[in-house]
């Protein structure tokens, strides 16, 4: 009986212990770009700037153009894989335009 009573108290420790890991985290971790974003722009750039009438970001090509020139405008420093995720954050986020391969990324935005 003793025997008995502590394998079930085992099993029932383990299933609430393998419950207790296995919830769903129902907080979603900002992406990089989004991080990024939130430091560095959102000070300036509320919603609007990215859905008024007069927006200069038209394509991906043009998106990533203007994330590249305001971060070397405000003095940032990022680095192509964070003006990428950025792009990538506003793309999702607000503009939906189809985006190309990294390699035609580097090569546009660096003319």
């Amino acid at each position: 009986m003793a025997y008995r009573l502590a394998v079930v108290s085992s099993v029932s420790l383990l299933l609430s212990g393998s419950l207790a890991f296995s919830e769903p985290n129902h907080e979603t971790a900002a992406s990089p770009g989004e991080q990024l974003y939130s430091t560095h722009c959102v000070y300036c750039h509320t919603s609007q700037v990215h859905w008024r009438d007069k927006k200069i970001a038209k394509n991906w090509t043009s998106l990533i153009t203007q994330v590249r020139r305001w971060q070397s405008n405000a003095g940032l420093g990022w680095t192509d894989d964070e003006i990428l995720e950025v792009a990538q954050y506003l793309n999702h986020r607000y503009y939906h335009f189809s985006e190309t391969d990294r390699r035609a990324f580097l090569s546009a935005a660096k003319r």
